[in-house]
């Protein structure tokens, strides 16, 4: 059946007339180069064949470079260089053709011709509604950004180029509603509505509708392996539930990036860039037409920069101890700390080998930290973080509205990433490869993705190993053994001589970090070298996967009457092939896992009034290998006033949903001190390490308050009701803003327990007896500490609202602001409730940005964030208020194609960090060059 689906739509496409626009990106139509109909090309050059071309300016006789030329219906267009001028080839052998002229912030224009001239001239007034700019990605077609029936934001290629941040994401900070969170200088993730993480993954990213997650952790590694700035169109960013038109992940948004198309935008462009942390930055876009059919197109990038490492040396919300404890505590930014909680059970008779060993009964029920080591001693000289891309693309035009792409590319990065811990992300990247036909009408598109994993390593994992290695070589005794013994051994002592318990507690810590590893110590730098090239669970902390992703979709538009009935009906089909030599997954037979998902959807829409009323329905139906079929629907309504229907109000319902992760499902990684489960089969029965008032265990106490039960994992959704403004208050201002509600349901989280492997309860005999070797010994216990994923039953409940203001006074200056509002609902929490929200109540925007001096381009933008808390799976704490302050400033040089850049991000190098356990994001400032050689 799927093939036979798609045969029949390659069917319809190479029959399809082009009744709609030439699609931008998402497989709608375009009313900019639409409702025409032409024949195709004839293969060879047609003598009747004359250049088009000239010079698109502004009302006032300045020139537009970058402004977009098509041919009415088709795929064939141009774009203007630094001076504004164009050129294509056109046939007039079926009578006049129209040509599309469109500038963001112009009115587009609309040039009949019935002969070859290569000497027009033409001039573009500024939009009365002051933005004419059209998206695909709300309603994947394309329509006006004033009349989209969601939140949605658009960031143009010209912004883009003004994005001073070393992260392009990171930039996305400056709009309304959307939050960033910076790891490490490369990584960063992004989210809409609350629930931020720092790893994006209730919000789906797209690189021209191919996802740039990593097929084996489903996670979006931000534009690290995505694509260069050189060749992005735009950006446009969804907010809210999208799995209408998305299905899976998008519970909280889209942001998908569109490539500029080489038939449109063909010539050289690079970019050089140098700065501060020894930033060295260099791009190459290089796109050409061979003859009418054919075009090429080739991009390049690498970065190198001294990453900025986290140095949060405060206890977490976790830690047993206070920060400064003589008992040691559990650091934000120190990793590997192990734990020892000294009870009666380890108290050891003497043998003919061993003395008697007895812990003091003061310390008993006391938990002693071991301190780790810290980020800057893990990485060592591996400071730098670094990415390279690589892009090749061929298009050849089947025919005027019918378009094949072929397309390869690889991008590889080394930053740091954090999730349940930091983790060194060195040579980590996708392979990805495309094949897209597409036309007015709808689209076939087909692409795999491979990730891998180069020498990651995990810092925590890297720190508990060291603590966890022999004194020496050879010897039995490790080190955390030999610091909790003497740690006991001297508090004994000191104790005996009648020291105070506080005095007794601060010799032992003294004289237990005394026999710590250190890391100037030459053992060190030869353990850690070992530990991070082996990939064995428990044995060392090199991360080990190589997953597959495999994605065909098809989607078709018909127009249902000549009353405004429009129609989309599309189909996705995607496997997972996930491989980790059971490092990873539970692939422990050698054979790859495969997993599947499936949709199909619809969307609906009617224009009454005169077109002014809008109304869009949408569904779609998904299917899963592990889980039930899952229904989102969304209903939305855009009603347009005024003249120029410059006032677009909007409402729209939309349900959304979220699927467990592959890790979620299918993990399996044993590190020795515990075992990390996906959660898919029949669930798990266990017990929790504290009851309900609170308590640790301690064997004779009763096990019934300490019992937890995870049923097998099913998908997280979210219900959402928004309202919304678009338009031009008066004229010059422009305003956006929107309201919502949501609800959420079935939480996807993680928890640890103690329990059994295979899914049952440990019995009381069990876990007593797993106690003595902390549940590490299978010969004594078969009890582990298992961490898997479950859902949370607790409905949570959100709302919030945006509203931004834009001036545009003249060319030279453009002055606004924006303010995000989000409440968590804590009504119906339970006390000590851990929703994972993390998002600051209050945040706002101010920026301003033009040209002066005709050739002198601006932009400056100043973000505050409020303080709030933040429940990571790495660290629990508080994320203190932060702002920062980016500028950017641009002089072209028409005559040369050349723009001098020089941009700073965080300008008063403000104490800037974005997740708990992150770094500080400082200042960070360039100079460059931009070339653009049409």
């Amino acid at each position: 059946m799927q093939h036979a689906y798609s045969a029949l739509l390659v069917a319809a496409l190479l029959q399809a007339q082009p009744l709609l626009a030439a699609p931008a990106g998402g497989g709608g139509g375009n009313p900019h180069r639409a409702v025409a109909k032409r024949k195709a090309a004839a293969n060879n050059p047609d003598p009747t064949e004359r250049v088009v071309g000239g010079v698109v300016l502004t009302n006032t006789g300045e020139p537009l470079p970058g402004a977009t030329v098509f041919i009415k219906g088709t795929f064939i267009g141009t774009s203007t260089n630094q001076v504004g001028k164009f050129g294509l080839d056109a046939t007039f052998e079926n009578g006049p053709i129209e040509l599309i002229v469109a500038y963001v912030g112009y009115e587009s224009q609309l040039v009949q011709l019935t002969q070859a001239n290569n000497l027009l001239s033409i001039k573009l007034e500024p939009s009365v509604n002051l933005l004419n700019d059209l998206v695909v990605s709300a309603s994947r077609v394309e329509e006006n950004i004033l009349r989209a029936p969601v939140t949605i934001d658009k960031v143009s290629g010209r912004q883009i180029e003004r994005i001073s941040t070393p992260e392009v994401l990171a930039g996305l900070g400056q709009l309304p509603g959307v939050d960033v969170n910076s790891a490490s200088m490369l990584f960063t993730s992004i989210s809409t509505r609350g629930f931020n993480t720092a790893k994006s993954e209730r919000v789906i990213q797209l690189v021209d509708y191919m996802d740039t997650a990593l097929p084996s952790l489903n996670l979006s590694p931000g534009n690290l392996v995505g694509i260069p700035e050189l060749d992005m169109e735009s950006i446009e960013i969804i907010h809210g539930p999208a799995s209408a038109l998305y299905g899976a992940n998008a519970l909280s948004g889209v942001i998908l990036f569109n490539s500029k198309d080489p038939f449109v935008y063909d010539g050289l462009s690079v970019r050089l860039r140098g700065g501060q942390r020894n930033l060295l930055d260099g791009q190459l876009r290089y796109a050409q037409k061979i003859g009418k059919k054919f075009a090429i197109k080739l991009n390049a990038s690498a970065f190198q920069a001294d990453d900025w490492l986290a140095d949060n040396f405060a206890a977490t919300g976790s830690s047993a101890n206070p920060a400064g404890s003589a008992l040691g505590y559990d650091a934000v930014s120190r990793h590997g700390e192990l734990s020892n909680v000294y009870s009666p059970f380890q108290n050891r008779p003497a043998t003919p080998t061993t003395p008697e060993y007895r812990v003091h009964p003061e310390l008993y029920g006391k938990t002693v930290y071991m301190p780790g080591f810290n980020e800057q001693e893990l990485i060592g000289n591996d400071q730098k973080t670094k990415s390279y891309r690589v892009q090749g693309a061929v298009s050849y035009l089947i025919k005027d509205d019918l378009k094949l792409t072929l397309e390869a590319k690889r991008g590889v990065g080394t930053s740091t990433y954090q999730n349940l811990s930091r983790f060194r992300i060195k040579g980590l990247g996708t392979n990805q490869y495309r094949a897209e036909l597409k036309n007015s009408k709808g689209f076939i598109r087909a692409y795999s993705t491979e990730d891998f994993t180069g020498n990651s390593y995990e810092l925590s994992q890297l720190s508990a190993l060291l603590l966890n290695s022999p004194t020496a070589e050879g010897s039995n005794v490790r080190y955390y053994q030999q610091y909790f013994f003497v740690y006991n051994d001297v508090y004994s002592r000191a104790r005996a001589l009648n020291a105070s318990p506080a005095d007794a507690q601060a010799a032992a810590q003294k004289a237990a970090d005394g026999t710590q590893l250190k890391s100037t110590d030459p053992r060190y730098a030869t353990l850690r070298e070992q530990i991070i090239n082996d990939d064995q669970p428990g044995r060392g902390a090199q991360q080990n996967f190589n997953s597959f992703l495999n994605d065909i979709s098809a989607q078709r538009g018909f127009n249902l009457s000549d009353f405004g009935t429009d129609m989309i009906v599309g189909a996705a089909y995607r496997e997972y092939r996930l491989g980790s030599g059971g490092k990873l997954f539970a692939d422990t037979d050698g054979k790859r896992i495969r997993n599947r998902e499936m949709g199909v959807y619809s969307q609906l829409t009617q224009t009454l009034l005169n077109e002014r009323l809008k109304l869009a329905l949408a569904g779609r139906v998904d299917d899963f290998k592990n889980f039930g079929p899952a229904f989102s629907p969304r209903a939305a309504a855009v009603y347009s006033l005024g003249e120029t229907k410059q006032h677009n109000f909007r409402a729209s319902y939309g349900q959304a949903f979220r699927s467990p992760s592959q890790p979620d499902q299918y993990l399996r990684s044993d590190v020795g001190s515990f075992i990390l489960l996906g959660n898919v089969g029949s669930g798990f029965e266990g017990y929790n390490f504290t009851n309900k008032e609170g308590q640790p265990y301690m064997p004779g106490m009763s096990l019934d308050g300490f019992q937890v039960t995870l049923p097998k994992l099913k998908l997280e959704r979210v219900s959402t009701v928004e309202v919304g403004y678009k338009g031009a208050i008066i004229p010059n201002v422009y305003v956006d803003a929107s309201y919502f509600r949501s609800r959420y349901n079935d939480f996807i989280g993680g928890t640890a327990f103690v329990g059994n492997v295979d899914g049952t309860r440990p019995t009381q005999q069990q876990v007593n007896a797993g106690l003595a070797s902390s549940f590490t010994d299978a010969n004594a216990s078969p009890a582990r500490v298992i961490f898997a994923s479950f859902n949370n039953s607790q409905e949570v409940r959100t709302q919030g609202a945006t509203f931004g203001l834009t001036y545009y006074l003249n060319k030279a200056l453009n002055i606004g602001g924006n303010y995000s509002l989000n409440v968590l609902d804590k009504s119906n929490l339970p006390a000590g409730f851990r929703t994972f929200f993390n998002t600051p109540k209050h945040k706002y925007n101010l920026l301003a940005s033009g040209t002066v001096l005709r050739n002198l381009t601006y932009s400056l933008n100043y973000r505050w964030i409020e303080g709030h808390q933040q429940e990571m799976p790495f660290a629990t704490g508080r994320v203190n208020t932060y702002s920062t302050t980016d500028a950017y400033l641009g002089y072209t040089l028409p005559k040369l194609a050349t723009t001098i850049q020089t941009g700073v991000s965080n300008v008063f190098d403000a104490n800037n960090v974005q997740i708990i356990g992150g770094p500080q994001i400082g200042r960070l400032a360039y100079v460059g060059l931009l070339i653009n050689v049409k």
